[in-house]
């Protein structure tokens, strides 16, 4: 790339990692309640990684991913969509079966479940494997 797309993109790069990382984490908190979900914000994580892997380097971009490793991101989002389902099993119901608390805010009760923890671990797991997949591709061209 010529030298002044670089300065743009990188300068650029900053604050849409951060707009695009809010709006995944706005998507994945009212999945279990309307569109959205674990899936959809956990592709929106990975494109942030991935943009700030193009702005400046595949190895910048890994050490900003949580658990500094795209396989450790993705067994920890594993674990937690696995852990959704013992509590069900723990009283006697089936697994993955959900149960819902209202939590009371200021203005506003919050409804959760064991869906938004079965949600978390979708979107960790395919934010590891997107941006994981990703970025090693683009270690190839660098």
């Amino acid at each position: 790339m010529k030298p002044n797309k670089i300065l743009l993109l990188s300068k650029t790069a900053l604050p849409l990692y951060w707009i695009v990382l809010l709006t995944s984490l706005v998507i994945l908190l009212r999945g279990h309640n309307e569109p959205g979900g674990g899936f959809i914000a956990g592709l929106l994580a990975a494109a942030a990684s991935i943009l700030w892997a193009i702005a400046f380097s595949a190895k910048q971009a890994m050490k900003k991913l949580p658990f500094a490793s795209p396989l450790n991101l993705a067994a920890c989002g594993l674990l937690l969509a696995a852990a959704a389902g013992l509590p069900a099993l723990l009283s006697g119901h089936a697994f993955l079966y959900h149960f819902w608390a209202t939590i009371p805010l200021f203005f506003f009760d919050y409804k959760i479940s064991t869906v938004l923890l079965f949600d978390l671990g979708v979107y960790l797991c395919i934010w590891g494997v997107v941006s994981g997949y990703a970025i090693m591709l683009l270690e190839t061209t660098e």
